[in-house]
């Protein structure tokens, strides 16, 4: 799907749950779209002060939060950044496979394994809030290099 596409999803999933993709907030996921990997917040600040000035970091989170809010990106909080939900309209916990040579990064749907991870957790009494999980590896293309 192309960025306009995407974009246009994007703001009709907002529409749908009643929320408004404002200007400031489709900018943001707009440059987060641009990134092939994890971006991380002060990239898209950067990004954002490069084309509208002076803009401070609380605007920015803010954006980032409502983005996340509604699945649109998911938080990698143990890579401390963002991934672009590739299929928001669906609520999932992430399953991010992520290249530690190049930097690029994957979202993959994963309805078999992801469950026995929950129901793991909860035998043990523990409750799983939505979470991505991040594995760490090569992709395709750096995988000859890596070996």
């Amino acid at each position: 799907m192309n960025e306009a596409s995407f974009l246009a999803a994007a703001e009709q999933h907002c529409l749908q749950g009643g929320v408004k993709l404002t200007d400031l907030r489709r900018k943001v996921l707009s440059l987060a779209v641009k990134y092939t990997g994890i971006v991380k917040a002060y990239q898209l600040l950067t990004d954002l002060q490069a084309e509208r000035g002076g803009v401070a970091p609380p605007t920015i989170y803010r954006a980032l939060d409502f983005l996340v809010e509604q699945g649109l990106l998911h938080r990698i909080e143990a890579l401390n950044g963002f991934l672009v939900c590739q299929h928001f309209n669906c609520t999932h916990h992430g399953l991010i496979l992520s290249c530690q040579r190049c930097g690029k990064a994957t979202e993959i749907n994963d309805d078999e394994h992801l469950p026995r991870i929950n129901a793991h957790c909860q035998n043990l009494g523990f409750v799983m809030r939505k979470q991505s999980i991040v594995i760490d590896g090569w992709c395709a293309s750096c995988t000859p290099q890596a070996i």
